[in-house]
């Protein structure tokens, strides 16, 4: 059968467009020196799926009319029952290698949380008894539910290794997914990673590549050598990172899924939503995910979103800040001091912001760079020296009417032990730190919500302490 009807991916950048039979993983002009931040994106399906009325457990299977590999798997031929027992089996594999498979994972309101951020309505979504710990393994189960459609259609025959760059949370997930998956996994981690996460992902079959930082070369090593890696063909991206992997971003976008069915069951909507960045698939998974159900008819708006980094590396946040000042350019208007009042001001004005983060994607360099001093914070999983989906998240903030939030060692220490003694969570301080992040900001901006109400906030613990 054709696959003209499926609905594939465009560069948010340039506009290039990845035709369905092939892997939408990296936009085809990245690499030409442009300076144009080449990211792939899917397109919008029009009309959108019909938001799943079942309760099947496995939010892979509940929400698999949404996914790329379902549409192309359907226009080719394949039964939706055929694919849903490819889900199924592939999830089994997950178990055995995991002794854990993908569940919808709780979401709901913590009243003993709720009580230490001054009375508002915190509602917890924990993550860490997912897969290998973390969220992370819901982006990499999407890109292995698409090579093994690519298998069945005979486009991909598992020769290729798969390659990931991580420091922790992101290659014990792909290791997992890989293993059950049948596929070898190169991983490229820095000198610093944890020795029980290297441990694990020996026991699980990856080959580890041990990257160190080369004096006047910017950028994270581990990234770099990945890059490298699957630059030339050798190996296929299997990792988090939007721009080298198109499809990552789709199988976070379960999360967002899941979190919006929980509130459209409930009749009730979220003021905020604080999410950990590091490389950004997360928030900007969670974003879009959350516009699906919009435009699906689940939830009635967005709420304000807010990319939470930490004081010894925040790119996003310089980003956000240089496009905050290049729209407020355009308005002809000075950059108010406070950060609330600037997203509240750019909310009511969409086409500054349009030409803006037009701008920011033809220029990249002057928007998003590395990190220029190796970073150190106790929330080592969100390090990364660039935020590489950043235009997505500053995007979805400004939107929104989000700001970013900065968080200190001792903020997350702190959301940490709060997590473990008030919601019962064993998080570390990755998986605290959107937790740490809604803490600061209600601290910090108190008159950013409406006093006749207590807000209702969202925070993900995703990391599980190891």
């Amino acid at each position: 059968m054709s696959l003209s009807h499926v609905t594939g991916f465009t560069c948010a950048g340039c506009g290039a467009t990845v035709p369905a039979t092939a892997h939408p993983y990296a936009c085809p002009n990245r690499g030409a020196g442009d300076d144009v931040d080449h990211v792939l994106v899917r397109r919008s399906m029009t009309p959108p799926p019909e938001w799943p009325s079942d309760s099947h457990p496995n939010p892979f299977v509940r929400w698999r009319r949404f996914l790329y590999a379902y549409d192309v798997a359907r226009n080719a031929g394949i039964a939706d029952g055929e694919f849903k027992q490819l889900v199924i089996e592939l999830d089994r594999a997950v178990q055995q290698s995991d002794g854990r498979s993908f569940k919808v994972t709780p979401f709901a309101p913590s009243p003993r949380l709720s009580e230490a951020l001054g009375g508002a309505e915190v509602w917890v979504k924990d993550e860490t008894q997912n897969v290998a710990g973390s969220h992370k393994a819901r982006h990499l189960m999407g890109v292995a539910i698409h090579l093994e459609v690519m298998g069945q259609l005979g486009r991909d025959d598992g020769s290729l290794p798969l390659a990931i760059a991580s420091c922790g949370n992101a290659a014990l997930a792909a290791s997992v997914v890989a293993a059950a998956a049948e596929r070898a996994l190169n991983v490229f981690i820095p000198t610093d990673a944890n020795p029980k996460v290297v441990a694990q992902l020996e026991e699980h079959g990856a080959y580890v590549n041990v990257c160190h930082r080369q004096a006047g070369v910017d950028g994270d090593p581990c990234y770099l050598d990945f890059r490298a890696a699957v630059g030339d063909g050798a190996m296929l991206p299997f990792c988090c990172q939007g721009p080298d992997c198109g499809l990552t971003v789709e199988g976070g976008q379960t999360l967002a899924w899941e979190m919006a069915s929980e509130l459209g069951w409930r009749k009730v909507a979220l003021d905020d939503v604080y999410a950990q960045v590091g490389g950004g698939a997360f928030a900007s998974a969670l974003i879009r995910g959350f516009e699906q159900a919009v435009e699906g008819g689940v939830l009635a708006g967005l709420p304000r979103f807010h990319a939470v980094q930490t004081d010894g590396c925040y790119p996003v946040v310089r980003a956000w800040e240089k496009v905050v000042a290049k729209a407020f350019e355009h308005l002809g208007a000075p950059v108010p001091d406070a950060w609330p009042e600037r997203a509240r001001a750019l909310k009511g004005a969409p086409e500054a912001v349009a030409a803006a983060l037009t701008y920011a994607r033809q220029h990249r360099s002057e928007f998003m760079r590395p990190w220029e001093t190796p970073p150190h914070s106790l929330a080592h999983g969100i390090l990364d020296d660039e935020t590489y989906d950043w235009a997505a998240i500053v995007a979805g903030m400004l939107k929104t009417g989000g700001w970013p939030v900065l968080v200190t060692d001792p903020d997350l220490t702190r959301a940490v032990q709060l997590a473990k003694k008030q919601a019962k969570v064993i998080a570390d301080a990755t998986g605290a730190s959107g937790l740490a992040g809604a803490l600061v900001d209600r601290a910090a901006h108190p008159d950013a919500w409406d006093a006749s109400r207590p807000p209702r906030l969202a925070v993900i613990l995703s990391g599980v302490e190891r």
